[in-house]
């Protein structure tokens, strides 16, 4: 379904299976963005979709997390299943690169904590 992601390339198969579960539908309809960074809103939500979209048990209290916003479930979420505290300083960091240390210790607490 995108433009960006062709047959052969590594990620195919991934991209394709992540887009027909429902954990991503790509940047646009048409595409993936497979060479974009991914944000912390991102990582956790994509989390969240592939665990079925489990109730947040936690409230809202990030400066940079709006109401009602795509994020805002994944991340209460998150938060209540002890994946993340946020930045520590007030903010969730939705728009800050999800590093490396960030993606797997996101996964590896959703995972311990299922």
């Amino acid at each position: 379904p995108f433009k960006d992601v062709k047959e052969g390339d590594f990620f195919y198969k991934a991209v394709l299976w992540a887009n027909e579960n429902g954990i991503t539908e790509g940047i646009s309809a048409t595409e993936f963005g497979f060479n974009k960074v991914t944000n912390r809103a991102q990582a956790v939500t994509f989390l969240w979709r592939y665990l079925n979209k489990p109730d947040a048990t936690a409230a809202n209290n990030f400066s940079d997390v709006d109401a009602g916003m795509w994020y805002e479930a994944p991340i209460n979420w998150a938060v209540g299943a002890g994946v993340t505290n946020g930045m520590g300083d007030g903010t969730f960091g939705i728009t800050r690169n999800c590093n490396r240390a960030q993606a797997v210790t996101f996964l590896y607490r959703a995972i311990a904590n299922k």
